[in-house]
């Protein structure tokens, strides 16, 4: 195995090309994505030397220091839990604690989990290891739990006379709105379960390409998007379930009334 082929700022430019060619056949196709494509690939080029830079800062063995780290991770959770808030259409109270409450704890869950039994680093915050895996966890946690906690809203709001009805024959809040919560839960893994489903056999995940790329033997990179695929089925379904469970709370007044938002 070679090692990973290193892109020069030539490269990059003929790599920039390739959104030149997209947006002129949009131009061409009049599809009026010209905008969209060059302000895309403008935050793409920004973000990516941005956070290429920072965190060549925080992996510099010279410099190992677990507050860069859960500074990096900080920050991720927090765009992570803004973004999935805003996907949200209704605006329920304190939801961005719910959403980044949900996120942290599955994803911290996990990383324990995965740090303790599996990987075992050499510390605790090797960022190595910590800040790709929690950058997969989180932003996979995220998505999960805008789609779950987007449909659940949805439907509760949609189905406030069979909510009532199932109240008015004595059931608990919890009980009324225990099945549109499962809905919304399946929902939410149903991206997961999908990739679980065809991995390795109609695509190829980013972990496994990129290691590939950089030169590691395909078996422990199968090994490690095996280990990853696992990760991401605990944290979407903890996620998506904590999510759920405290928005039907948000739904109810202490008089275990249907509250309409």
């Amino acid at each position: 195995m070679t090692g990973l082929i290193q892109l020069d700022f030539i490269d990059l430019g003929w790599a920039l090309g390739m959104i030149g060619l997209a947006i002129g056949l949009s131009a061409w196709q009049r599809l009026g994505l010209e905008w969209q494509l060059g302000q895309a690939g403008g935050r793409t080029l920004i973000q990516m030397t941005l956070v290429g830079y920072l965190l060549a800062a925080v992996f510099d063995p010279r410099a190992k220091n677990p507050w860069l780290v859960m500074g990096v991770l900080i920050i991720m959770l927090g765009i992570a839990s803004v973004v999935a808030k805003n996907r949200i259409s209704k605006k329920i109270k304190g939801l961005f604690l719910l959403v980044s409450s949900s996120i942290l704890v599955s994803a911290a869950f996990t990383l324990i989990y995965v740090n303790l039994l599996i990987i075992k680093p050499p510390t605790w915050y090797e960022p190595q290891y910590i800040i790709p895996l929690a950058g997969i966890l989180i932003g996979n946690a995220m998505n999960a739990a805008t789609i779950s906690g987007e449909r659940l809203v949805s439907i509760l709001n949609s189905s406030q006379i069979e909510i009532e009805t199932h109240l008015s024959l004595g059931a608990t809040p919890l009980e009324a709105v225990s099945e549109y919560r499962k809905d919304a839960v399946k929902a939410g893994l149903i991206p997961t379960i999908n990739t679980m489903m065809i991995v390795g056999v109609v695509t190829l995940p980013g972990t496994i390409t990129g290691q590939l790329l950089s030169g590691v033997s395909p078996l422990d990179a199968a090994s490690y998007q095996i280990l990853i695929m696992f990760m991401l089925a605990l944290t979407t379904i903890m996620s998506t379930s904590l999510l759920t469970a405290a928005l039907c709370r948000q739904f109810f007044n202490k008089s275990a009334q249907l509250i309409k938002f």
